[in-house]
């Protein structure tokens, strides 16, 4: 009978914790934390294991770490740990005025007792960095979620948090409000938000559909209508108007009425609720004239346009945090998740259909 590799190999007897630890001196349950990059492991020694661990050719057991995952996240267990919540605005109250942010902690919230944990909120502006750390070791809390800041250059960030120790933790960002640490991150699908926007608005009947808003970096809503652009016809593509924040009102009063004199838009597409006040200034009436839809229904008085889930964003956050403490997934990774929830359209007075 002709001899199988593959049978050979898929029988070949399994390398146990046991023999890793023989071969370095050191007990298994050692070789198991290091094997999982727990923080609790020096990183010389976790080194070491790793290499051992791959030079013997180990694999995990796939049935044993199911067993300890579900074990990990049996939604019989009662709580049994704590996640952190790093508020990083300069006045932490701030942070609940923005409805969506609000949001997103509610949801962070529900789906962190839903898996046996509390969040709890730790606000940069109150505690030390230094001091922050010690608290979150005492209490055993490796699992971080950094909250989100409307605008930085505004708020503040009292603090680097360059600085804190994250190879000691999971982490995970909300956004791109906070450009580092490069954390996985979740956020709004806002490229692919205001492309849906687009495409309803037009099934809608609205021909000349523009795009006004604030300049910021970290905001992609633009890109989005950038996109829509390439699939209507050239002479109903319009530029988008993008208002630049250190300007006075009245001179963004003057650049929107010579834009829409210009383009002559017959909708638009708007991140906050400036347009509200300024179009009527103008002597255009809403909707009848030019009708509006909003980037996020949650902070304008805008009544029609994107949804933008942020409860489904918080829940994502901590469902993501808890598999990378699942997996002692800690520190910042070499190559990054971006996880985009997107959002749902809601019908409003502000944009009604056309013929």
């Amino acid at each position: 009978m002709t001899n199988n590799p593959l049978s050979e190999k898929t029988h070949k007897r399994r390398v146990t914790l046991r023999e890793i630890a023989d071969e370095l001196g050191i007990s298994h349950s050692s070789v198991s934390r290091a094997l999982r990059n727990n923080p609790s492991i020096s990183e010389s020694l976790r080194a070491k294991v790793q290499n051992k661990a791959e030079e013997l050719g180990y694999t995990p057991d796939p049935l044993l770490s199911a067993l300890s995952h579900y074990r990990l996240t049996s939604k019989t267990k009662p709580i049994k740990s704590a996640l952190a919540w790093i508020n990083p605005w300069s006045n932490p109250k701030k942070f609940r005025e923005n409805k969506e942010f609000e949001l997103y902690w509610q949801g962070a919230q529900e789906a962190a007792k839903r898996m046996g944990f509390t969040l709890e909120e730790f606000s940069t502006s109150k505690t030390p960095l230094t001091r922050l750390e010690r608290i979150l070791k005492a209490r055993n809390i490796l699992g971080v979620l950094i909250g989100p800041s409307h605008d930085l250059s505004k708020d503040g960030t009292p603090v680097d948090l360059v600085d804190f120790p994250w190879k000691d933790f999971a982490v995970v960002r909300f956004g791109r409000s906070i450009a580092l640490p490069h954390a996985h991150f979740v956020s709004s699908a806002q490229t692919a938000n205001t492309l849906s926007s687009f495409n309803t608005i037009s099934k809608k009947g609205y021909r000349r559909i523009g795009y006004a808003g604030i300049l910021r970096s970290m905001r992609a809503f633009g890109s989005g209508f950038h996109m829509a652009q390439q699939y209507v016809p050239a002479s109903r593509r319009l530029l988008p108007l993008y208002f630049d924040e250190d300007i006075s009102i009245y001179k963004q009063i003057d650049r929107l009425a010579s834009w829409v004199e210009k383009s002559n838009p017959d909708a638009i597409i708007t991140d906050g609720s400036h347009l509200l006040h300024m179009l009527p200034d103008l002597g255009y009436k809403i909707p009848e004239d030019i009708a509006l839809a909003t980037t996020s229904i949650h902070d304008t008085l805008i009544d029609a346009g994107i949804d933008q889930n942020p409860r489904e964003i918080g829940r994502t956050a901590i469902r993501t945090l808890v598999g990378l403490l699942n997996e002692q997934n800690f520190g910042i990774p070499q190559n990054r998740t971006a996880i985009l929830i997107e959002g749902t359209w809601v019908n409003g007075s502000m944009l009604p259909g056309r013929k």
